[in-house]
């Protein structure tokens, strides 16, 4: 291990406790080096925050953060983000040279701790490109989300893999978003406390139609270096990107949208089924395991899925 760092995420509810829990096994499954951290705010519950510990779990105590009050609405269909700018606080992590910064409705597939010796200059960050094609047709996106100003469009494999989309001039305006599912970035309490004062005196936030990425890719704007994709998979892209997408590609998966495996037993998925059963699969493994060591946090970890 070469430096100081980190994977983290952010827990803010027992209900999200199931994909935390199944991202650190999976981490340690695929022999990561570095350990999990989770950010956990003052609304997890304390059984919550034992089970986590029980599991070896690195846990720091973060306040919410919000903009301010009255500046930002979210659509109803996307209230679950209301949570997601706390994970700005990852920037926070001082104790780390280096951070990747994850989401709980991920898998990890295959190890990938190489982003922690990514060339970064201090004050950037890295991560993949939103996917801008809104195949759900969701009528509060943004206009200029479709196919022909998507990022990954263009991509194919295997090259998408090497050279992900270069943003220019003259790229369609979704070039310059990102997903924050997966974010490479060096902690700083200055560079923290600049994100925390664009949160609170940008004209620009509230216009974000996606919290905490949206602000990411403007703050960040000439200082994200693009990732390529299989290290924040989109579940969608298997879909609607199949030139580019291989799943034995697959870094990190990404269960994007708000029907979490979790929620989907075997056989309820739909044209999610298949990488559902991935993320099941993980949590059957885990489930053999708790069950010996914690018997009483696996109940409260199985109480927030739907087996039936």
């Amino acid at each position: 291990m070469s430096r100081k760092a980190a994977y983290a995420t952010l827990l803010t509810r027992a209900s999200y406790l199931p994909g935390a829990l199944v991202l650190h096994y999976c981490l340690i499954s695929v022999g990561s080096k570095y350990p999990l951290v989770v950010m956990v705010t003052p609304s997890l519950p304390q059984d919550a925050r034992d089970v986590l510990k029980k599991r070896g779990i690195l846990i720091v105590d973060v306040d919410h953060l919000q903009p301010e009050k009255g500046t930002h609405k979210l659509e109803e269909h996307d209230l679950r983000f209301g949570d997601t700018w706390t994970k700005l606080r990852a920037f926070e992590l001082t104790q780390y040279d280096r951070v990747v910064l994850l989401d709980c409705d991920m898998i990890v597939m295959k190890n990938m701790d190489e982003l922690m010796e990514l060339a970064l200059p201090s004050d950037w960050i890295a991560a993949a490109h939103v996917c801008a094609c809104n195949p759900r047709r969701l009528p509060h996106y943004p206009a200029d989300w479709i196919p022909k100003n998507c990022a990954h469009t263009p991509m194919v494999h295997p090259t998408a893999l090497s050279s992900p989309p270069i943003i220019s001039e003259s790229s369609p305006r979704p070039y310059g978003l990102l997903n924050s599912g997966t974010v490479v970035l060096t902690p700083s309490m200055p560079l923290s406390g600049s994100i925390k004062h664009f949160l609170s005196t940008s004209p620009l936030v509230p216009t974000f139609s996606f919290p905490d990425q949206d602000l990411l890719a403007a703050f960040f704007k000439g200082r994200w270096r693009p990732l390529p994709w299989c290290y924040n998979a989109l579940k969608s892209l298997r879909i609607i990107h199949k030139p580019m997408w291989r799943d034995e590609e697959i870094r990190c998966l990404h269960y994007i949208f708000n029907d979490k495996p979790w929620n989907h037993p075997p056989g309820t998925g739909g044209e999610s089924e298949e990488v559902n059963r991935w993320w099941w699969d993980r949590y059957e493994k885990l489930g053999k395991e708790m069950r010996r060591a914690d018997s009483k946090g696996w109940e409260l970890v199985s109480s927030n899925v739907t087996l039936h």
